[in-house]
C-alpha cells in the first residue's frame, strides 16, 4: 500500500485539486463530481507520503478559487452559456431548479447548493448571474467550500483508517472496496445524469409543444 501513495505521491494533491476547481469553474461536476477526487485523495494520505491537512488545504482552497471563477463567468457570460449549446445540454430543467432554489434562500444557497452535486456544479454561474455581490457570495462560498473540503478529506482518510485492520490480513482488500464503491458511486452519479438529461428533454418539449398550440 505504500508504494502505491509513494508513486502516486505530490501529483495527486493537484488532481484532486484540480478537480475540485473545475467543478463548478468549468461544470466537470457533472461528469465526475469533485468528491469523489477528495475521497481517493484522503484514501491514500492514509498509506502514502501525502499529508491529510496538506489535502484538506489544497481541497478547500481550490473549491473556493473555482466558485470564485464560476460566478464571475456567469456574472459575464451566463445568459450566453445557458442559451448555448452546453446550456442545452445542461437542460432548462436543471437551471430552473438551481434558479428557483437561489431565489428561495438567496446568500444561503450558496452554501446549501456545495452540499448538493447538482447545485454545486451551477450554482456560482446563477449567483453571478442573480447580479449577488461578490462579497456576499464569497462568504458563504468559503463557508461550504471549507466544510465540504475538509469533509470529503477527511471522509476519505477516516475510510482508510477504519480498513488498516482488515489489510493486515487481507493486502489488497481495502483497495478493492475502494474501487468498487468508487466505481459504484461514478456508475449511479451517471444514471442520475442520464435520467435528469432526459427529464429536462421532456420537459422543454412539453413546453415548446404548449405555445405552439393555438
Amino acid at each position: 500500500m505504500h508504494r502505491i501513495g509513494d508513486a502516486v505521491g505530490v501529483w495527486l494533491y493537484l488532481i484532486a485539486g484540480g478537480l475540485a476547481f473545475a467543478e463548478a469553474a468549468i461544470l466537470v461536476g457533472f461528469v465526475l463530481p469533485g468528491e469523489v477526487a477528495l475521497l481517493v485523495a484522503g484514501y491514500f494520505c492514509r498509506y502514502g507520503n501525502l499529508n491529510v491537512w496538506v489535502m484538506v488545504v489544497v481541497a478547500i482552497l481550490c473549491a473556493i478559487a473555482g466558485d470564485s471563477v464560476g460566478f464571475e463567468f456567469g456574472r459575464k457570460f451566463g445568459p450566453g452559456l445557458r442559451r448555448s449549446r452546453l446550456g442545452h445540454w445542461i437542460g432548462e430543467r436543471r437551471w430552473s431548479a438551481v434558479d428557483a432554489f437561489l431565489h428561495r434562500h438567496g446568500g444561503k444557497a450558496v452554501f446549501l447548493g456545495r452540499l448538493t452535486a447538482l447545485l454545486r456544479a451551477l450554482m456560482p454561474s446563477m449567483a453571478g448571474m442573480s447580479g449577488m455581490r461578490y462579497r456576499t457570495f464569497l462568504m458563504w462560498n468559503a463557508a461550504g467550500g471549507i466544510l465540504w473540503g475538509g469533509g470529503c478529506g477527511l471522509l476519505g482518510y477516516a475510510f482508510a483508517s477504519a480498513l488498516n485492520t482488515v489489510s493486515d490480513y487481507l493486502t489488497y482488500a481495502p483497495l478493492a472496496v475502494l474501487a468498487l464503491v468508487i466505481a459504484l458511486y461514478v456508475a449511479l452519479h451517471l444514471r442520475k445524469r442520464r435520467r435528469e438529461r432526459a427529464e429536462g428533454e421532456a420537459y422543454a418539449a412539453s413546453d415548446s409543444g404548449a405555445l405552439e398550440q393555438p
